[in-house]
């Protein structure tokens, strides 16, 4: 496996993209930044991290037999191994906020980007875009942001982090294979972030409703048992779930 530590970048994403385009990756690759000036989320947020405080990498992990349709398993695998990782680290309290954001106690501790790399139509490697609070103790505006600080009162030491997650991140994705998928669905929905209670979502469009999450289906669709007792699939620009 190689590791690529970089000072200060826009987004180790986009760097570790243009690097795959130029290098056709064969094998795990990491980009590790002590600062990410542009750090990207879900839906285009913007990843606050101060520099040298927290884990800010990406990685391109590559995918075989897995059909376009099925990338959520893609998802599914990362977010286990961020937990995977996260436990061995002591952290408890663990659950995962549809699609990939990485809570312990309801503090927002992960969030995870995915860049699917596609071929002739097949998928051949994810980047996989992590970044996890560490050391980091204040975050502008952020009321539900936490780190493992924060959570076990000490300072932790990043590139340990980084190891303990690559190695989960390897083992996980060894388990993509469809004979697993069912096995690895059913554990990603045993974490899921209030499942089973009755939560407020906000359209995209605007109003918010009150439902309950049941499931996710296959291709990664939030199932949502609503009011009239029917089960409604929503994708990620759809729907909101509040804290």
């Amino acid at each position: 496996m190689d590791i690529i530590k970089v000072d200060a970048i826009d987004s180790t994403n986009t760097f570790l993209r243009e690097l795959n385009r130029q290098k056709q990756f064969d094998g795990t690759v990491c980009v590790m930044a002590r600062e990410q000036l542009a750090g990207k989320g879900q839906m285009g947020t913007v990843w606050q991290s101060k520099p040298g405080k927290n884990l800010t990498c990406s990685v391109f992990m590559i995918v075989e037999g897995i059909e376009l349709v099925e990338q959520f398993f893609i998802s599914i695998a990362t977010s286990l191994a961020v937990c995977d990782a996260l436990k061995d680290l002591m952290v408890t309290k663990l659950s995962i906020k549809w699609p990939n954001d990485i809570l312990s106690d309801r503090q927002k501790i992960c969030g995870i980007l995915i860049e699917n790399v596609v071929k002739n139509g097949s998928l051949i490697g994810a980047i996989i875009g992590i970044g996890i609070n560490v050391n980091q103790l204040e975050f502008d505006n952020l009321p539900q942001a936490g780190s493992l600080k924060k959570i076990l009162g000490k300072n932790l030491d990043i590139e340990e982090v980084l190891h303990v997650l690559l190695s989960k991140l390897e083992n996980r994705f060894s388990q993509l294979v469809v004979s697993n998928f069912s096995v690895l669905k059913k554990e990603y929905e045993s974490l899921l972030f209030r499942k089973n209670k009755p939560s407020t979502f906000l359209r995209a469009e605007g109003g918010s409703f009150v439902g309950i999450i049941r499931s996710i289906t296959n291709e990664g669709k939030l199932q949502v048992l609503l009011e009239d007792e029917i089960i409604t699939s929503f994708d990620l620009k759809e729907i909101r779930l509040l804290y």
